[in-house]
């Protein structure tokens, strides 16, 4: 009997044996490689550059002062609109000490001459009425009276000028209020009340007041590398893509290619410009970053594939086809077209109902499918 159970107990033992050394063959043994098949399909290819820049105000002025003073009032803020001549500012004059004095003492001098012909013309008048002098010596004293009088006009109104900037005959063209130049928007406003400002002159740009654009009228500023301007001309259309902007589109034309290139970054870029084309209603901040997508060619209703199945070899480019056996495969040399750098145009060697080798299927995902299925 115990011979039995000893013999029983055996072949329990071989037989464990028997079946883990199974088990651990069976999950040694590689399992086939499974890949995804595309099939070709009928799509648009369009090859385009991007050109990184902004949209800027075609014309953006800067407002500067006639004169140097202090501000003494700041009629706009940004964001205001101006018409052209539209007071923006006034400026109070602070004078030039030594040219003050000067103005004053030409001012004394010149009342006192005025004073002594005023006089002399007077007695000469009187005299001439009552025929003792001539019309020559009553001429004379006219002339020196009335050249007295002239300069003292001039000699107040210069003070008047120095001091404020203005004469009393002319306050409607005194250079002490500063008016837009331009119809437009207020950009900037880089001065406040009691701020001093500088004339422009040879050695000094002068002080900004204000910058005035028109905002209605805005452009794309942008940079090609040297690669991509060959193939972009004057006249193409662009689409703009703003990134403070995201749900909306904007159509622009390329009106202007640098001649001539910079180098950034070890790379040589050109300028272009291109006209924005707003619709009713559609407002563009100054200053925002854009992304021009400009298209260089363009195929309609190709058969393309997707760029990421081709293989090169050589000089010559294919694709693995899958033969009349499941996840049996063959080379296929095929001749390509135009690329978008997503999808590339097949010209020959493939048609629309032939499955592609595509990448490789996790077999975890393989028994998760399997295991939704059931």
């Amino acid at each position: 009997m115990n011979k039995f159970f000893r013999i029983i107990l055996i072949v329990i033992l071989v037989g464990a044996f028997g079946g883990t050394l199974f088990f651990l063959y069976n999950k040694s043994k590689k399992k086939p490689d499974v890949f995804e098949t595309k099939t070709p399909f009928i799509s648009n290819v369009i090859k385009k550059t991007v050109a990184t820049g902004s949209v800027v105000p075609r014309q953006e002025i800067e407002i500067k002062p006639q004169v140097s003073g202090i501000i003494n009032g700041v009629y706009i803020e940004a964001g205001d609109r101006v018409k052209k001549n539209q007071v923006i500012a006034r400026i109070k004059i602070i004078p030039d000490m030594v040219n003050l004095n000067s103005a004053e003492t030409r001012v004394n001098r010149a009342r006192i001459n005025f004073e002594d012909a005023k006089i002399n013309y007077e007695r000469q008048q009187k005299l001439f009425y009552k025929e003792v002098v001539s019309y020559e010596e009553f001429k004379s004293s006219k002339v020196a009276y009335d050249s007295a009088k002239e300069e003292l006009t001039a000699a107040e109104n210069n003070l008047e000028l120095i001091k404020n900037g203005v004469t009393k005959k002319a306050k409607s063209a005194t250079n002490t209020l500063v008016r837009s130049t331009i119809d437009g928007m207020v950009l900037d406003v880089p001065v406040k009340e009691g701020n001093s400002v500088i004339q422009a002159n040879t050695f000094n740009e002068g002080t900004t007041i204000a910058s005035v654009a028109n905002m209605s009228d805005m452009i794309f500023e942008g940079k090609v590398d040297e690669t991509e301007v060959g193939k972009i001309k004057e006249g193409m259309d662009i689409e703009l893509e703003i990134g403070a902007i995201e749900k909306e589109k904007f159509d622009a034309t390329l009106e202007y290619i640098a001649p001539k290139g910079k180098e950034e970054n070890g790379a040589i870029q050109f300028e272009i410009k291109a006209t924005v084309s707003l619709k009713g209603g559609q407002f563009i901040r100054a200053g925002y970053s854009a992304n021009a997508n400009i298209v260089l060619e363009q195929k309609d209703s190709v058969m393309v594939i997707s760029e990421g199945l081709l293989k090169f070899e050589d000089d010559s480019s294919f694709v693995e086809v899958e033969t009349g056996e499941p996840q049996v495969f063959e080379k296929r040399f095929v001749k390509t077209g135009l690329s978008d750098g997503i999808n590339i145009e097949i010209i020959d060697g493939l048609t629309l109902d032939e499955k592609i080798k595509g990448e490789k299927i996790d077999p975890k995902k393989i028994k998760k499918e399997e295991a939704d299925k059931g």
